[in-house]
């Protein structure tokens, strides 16, 4: 069930992903890629030579699967920001997830759409029996790393030379944040 998050600017609806958002999302993604280039171990030329069909395979794996959910933040008819969680796969760690794909746009940031998100993910996470979600953020990204901070998320360590960009290492900080006890609230 979506959600709605109000702020000065618009209504935004915050959702799981559906398969027909497939082409938006992958425009989104390229768009962070090519924005953030720092913020994703993802390459651009690699994400952009993926068809929205590759999109609109992991929308339907995610919910047929119960692997993760994609949200999105949709505000005026498009989407504005998302971010994936991403179930652990062995029976030891299915209890587990990761964020990854975290981007809003540039013009609605400071709005509170990436905790929005967050809840999201974490909604889907307590509801699938999950205790904990983890992510990894360049340590030089201080907005995400204060919009972690904010949800709840805290540091357990630094990721060394986690990417290397135009001849730059840069660290990641990992970030984990409880969202259950033993699957329940």
């Amino acid at each position: 069930m979506p959600n709605e998050l109000t702020t000065p600017k618009a209504t935004i609806t915050i959702r799981p992903a559906v398969v027909d958002d497939a082409a938006a999302l992958r425009e989104l993604r390229l768009e962070a890629l090519a924005n953030n280039p720092i913020a994703f171990a993802a390459d651009y030329a690699a994400a952009e030579a993926d068809p929205p069909k590759v999109w609109a395979d992991r929308i339907a794996s995610y919910a047929a699967e119960e692997q993760g959910v994609i949200a999105v933040a949709e505000a005026e008819g498009r989407l504005v920001g998302m971010m994936g969680l991403y179930r652990e796969r062995w029976p030891k760690t299915r209890h587990g997830g990761t964020l990854w794909g975290v981007y809003v746009k540039p013009d609605w940031r400071g709005l509170r759409v990436g905790q929005a998100l967050v809840e999201e993910c974490a909604a889907w996470a307590r509801a699938h029996g999950m205790t904990i979600i983890k992510l990894g953020v360049a340590t030089v990204n201080g907005p995400a790393i204060r919009c972690y901070t904010r949800c709840g998320f805290t540091v357990y360590g630094t990721d060394p030379k986690t990417l290397c960009l135009d001849g730059v290492y840069y660290d990641e900080f990992l970030m984990s944040m409880p969202v259950s006890q033993d699957g329940e609230e």
